[in-house]
């Protein structure tokens, strides 16, 4: 399922919200035909549409196959039970995290504005997809064991302090170590920095800084609490010197 996690993150990352009509909700896998190998996308799909409009509470295998207007069989197939649909959908979520750090940062050389630039790129990406991170944080409505998940959490978890995984490395990511082995004071500034940047995130996108913002003389909002917040953070990484 690497692949597919992998094929599915380069999609748009807006999913369709279109309630689906009386002939869509028909649970016959032929009320809407795909091709074998487009289904399990088509159902991907289908999950974020859900996770959208109605929130984590509602998915559902039953609930996906009825927005993909699928039997719910067809969903156990591809992905066996809901952990299985849903740690596809977390691994989809944590290469478009990456993907939003590293655009974030692009071209930026300066070490320091470097790191600050790929935090706001975890905070942008949480603003645009708040259910899909909180989604990526349920462990126990994850498999946490499935390797396309795995994957992509190393990745994002690499992107955070601004080092992508090396698939080179001799030491590969496991379900217990997505990392593949840090040092002492590496794993003490990579718990900081993500400590630091993911509680900023869901204080954000759950509103917890609302009346903070607002009764600040110059805080325009809460997004601009948050980006006063990381402008004057130093996010420092082991044995590396803030140009």
């Amino acid at each position: 399922m690497e692949r597919l996690a992998i094929g599915y993150a380069v999609m748009t990352e807006s999913a369709s919200t279109r309630k689906p009509s009386a002939k869509q909700k028909k649970t016959d896998e032929t009320a809407r035909p795909y091709h074998h190998g487009a289904l399990p996308q088509a159902l991907l799909e289908a999950a974020e549409a859900v996770l959208r409009r109605d929130g984590i509470g509602e998915l559902t295998l039953r609930s996906i196959a009825r927005e993909a207007g699928v039997s719910h069989t067809a969903s156990q197939h591809h992905f066996g039970d809901t952990a299985g649909v849903l740690s596809e959908l977390a691994a989809v979520g944590n290469l478009r995290l990456a993907a939003s750090m590293a655009e974030n940062a692009d071209g930026i050389e300066n070490v320091a504005a470097r790191r600050k630039a790929i935090a706001r790129g975890y905070l942008c990406f949480a603003v645009k997809n708040p259910d899909l991170m909180r989604l990526m944080a349920r462990n126990d409505m994850l498999d946490s064991a499935r390797p396309s998940l795995i994957e992509a959490r190393c990745v994002s978890g690499r992107a955070l302090v601004g080092v992508f995984f090396d698939t080179s490395r001799d030491e590969q990511p496991t379900a217990k170590n997505i990392f593949g082995g840090t040092d002492a004071s590496q794993a003490v500034a990579m718990t900081a920095t993500w400590a630091f940047v993911h509680g900023l995130t869901m204080l954000l996108i759950d509103g917890r800084l609302n009346s903070l913002a607002s009764s600040a003389q110059g805080i325009r909002d809460a997004d601009a609490l948050v980006d006063a917040i990381i402008e004057h953070a130093h996010i420092a990484l082991p044995g590396k010197i803030d140009a």
